[in-house]
């Protein structure tokens, strides 16, 4: 049994904001580490932080969960062909960053994104999932499976719902019964105002803006205590991230 589970919010190419939360969380081997994904895209350092997850991954337990960005990111690598979109969205800083990466490690980094998770469910029935999920039975019925990097409605309902409805309640969503607790990033907590980690209902989300102006979080799913990094933007004072887009 790991000592505590560590869930990770969208990192966005900050690897000083990563190395920093894991010190200050002080984090160990006997540490479980679950990374919600968005490795990628945002400040300059996204080759460093997917080495940095490799190296993690042969010293602690990891889970690693595919995001949107990661998928995107995948897709160039496997194609090459540019899709606009998503270089005007942070896509551009991470092809920028692999201009002066060896062949041998962008192949080793490609090779790990092809074998992410799309969602980890732990013994506890706790949802580990990058976005969210569309089908009322849960995420192992999903019949559109870019959702779960995609999703945003999962979230957006449960900051509409009434907080004094309880599971018994008929008007309760479905999609909240399955699971004790359900950790999310993709959404930034920075559009409604908040920086640290904001739980609605039975929702966890962890994305408090790291690719922004905001600080990456790091947080024990038990005892919800957390740590965050500086600012990305202090990190990276010379670099825009994602908040020129």
């Amino acid at each position: 049994m790991p000592e505590r589970t560590l869930v990770i919010g969208d990192i966005h190419g900050a690897l000083k904001a990563l190395e920093q939360v894991l010190d200050r969380a002080s984090v160990t081997p006997d540490d479980k580490l679950v990374f919600l994904g968005d490795y990628v895209d945002g400040w300059s350092d996204a080759p460093g932080v997917l080495d940095l997850l490799i190296q993690l991954n042969d010293s602690h337990e990891c889970v690693f969960i595919r995001g949107n960005h990661d998928q995107l990111f995948l897709e160039w690598l496997q194609k090459r062909q540019d899709n606009e979109l998503w270089l005007m969205h942070g896509g551009r800083s991470t092809v920028e960053a692999y201009e002066d990466v060896a062949e041998e490690k962008t192949q080793l980094h490609r090779e790990f994104l092809e074998n992410l998770d799309n969602y980890h469910l732990d013994r506890n029935n706790r949802l580990y999932v990058h976005a969210g999920f569309t089908n009322l039975h849960g995420v192992t019925r999903e019949y559109f499976t870019d959702m779960l990097w995609w999703d945003r409605s999962l979230w957006e309902m449960a900051l509409a719902m009434d907080p004094g409805l309880t599971p018994e309640d008929p008007m309760y969503p479905d999609r909240l019964q399955h699971y004790k607790e359900i950790f999310i990033g993709h959404t930034p907590t920075i559009r409604i105002g908040e920086t640290t980690p904001v739980n609605k209902a039975t929702i966890w989300n962890m994305d408090t803006g790291a690719a922004y102006k905001s600080p990456l979080t790091l947080m024990d799913v038990d005892s919800k205590q957390f740590w965050q990094s500086d600012n990305a933007n202090e990190l990276y004072p010379d670099e825009k991230g994602r908040n020129a887009n």
